[in-house]
């Protein structure tokens, strides 16, 4: 049991950095493609893109044989983080809207 509560905040801490990863990429193309794909389905392409390179650069630099249930970890490491990139932020944002911490738009200091 110790060895799976080792790798926890190891995941999370992947989970965190490939979902603030694909957020400052996403938020790059969004702008840049002005509305020509929907704003889901480009998250979840660069979480994609993101997650699997990830994945493949960590393989090729440790070496390390891969396995079926490493893929399926993958891919499902590929949904968390699309979930996280599409409503993490609103999420947040909504959040931070409600508990009166950013009024006028969040533009100016008390």
């Amino acid at each position: 049991m110790s060895d799976f509560t080792t790798y926890i905040p190891v995941l999370l801490a992947l989970v965190l950095a490939l979902t603030l990863v694909t957020n400052i990429i996403v938020q790059v193309l969004k702008s840049l493609l002005c509305g020509l794909i929907p704003t889901n389905l480009l998250a979840f392409l660069v979480a994609v893109v993101v997650t699997v390179g990830t994945g493949f650069g960590v393989w090729s630099y440790y070496r390390f044989t891969i396995t079926g249930w490493m893929i399926a970890a993958l891919i499902a490491l590929c949904f968390v983080v699309a979930f996280a990139a599409m409503f993490g932020y609103d999420k947040l944002v909504q959040l931070v809207e409600q508990a009166g911490w950013l009024k006028d738009g969040g533009g100016g200091h008390d």
